[in-house]
């Protein structure tokens, strides 16, 4: 198999443009002492991000009103549950996984 050089100049140029927000930042960051008040701001990006991607999943937008994924929320419940209880982010996955897969082969049969 052969590569173009075309397609060679594309591959490089998907490699600059997610190098350059995603990696660049933190080699500029490492060196520099940041204010605590900015650690604290960037602790919170992670719970964020997760509770977007959960409210994402969980609900759905028709054309004139905002409708929830009930499905979804029967696993959500249990699935937060076992996160609190267990504080293991392996089985909170593992059995949120578990749950939604047996919710999707129950609906479908």
């Amino acid at each position: 198999m052969t590569i173009s050089s075309g397609m060679l100049l594309l591959i490089l140029g998907c490699l600059l443009v997610t190098f350059i927000p995603r990696v660049l930042p933190f080699i500029f960051v490492r060196k520099i002492q940041m204010p605590s008040i900015v650690l604290k701001w960037l602790s919170f990006i992670p719970i964020c991000i997760l509770t977007a991607l959960v409210v994402e999943g969980i609900v759905t937008d028709t054309d004139q009103f905002i409708s929830f994924d009930w499905q979804v929320v029967a696993v959500l419940i249990p699935t937060i549950l076992v996160a609190l209880f267990t504080k293991s982010l392996s089985l909170t996955v593992l059995i949120g996984v578990i749950l939604m897969a047996g919710v999707r082969f129950l609906s479908a049969t």
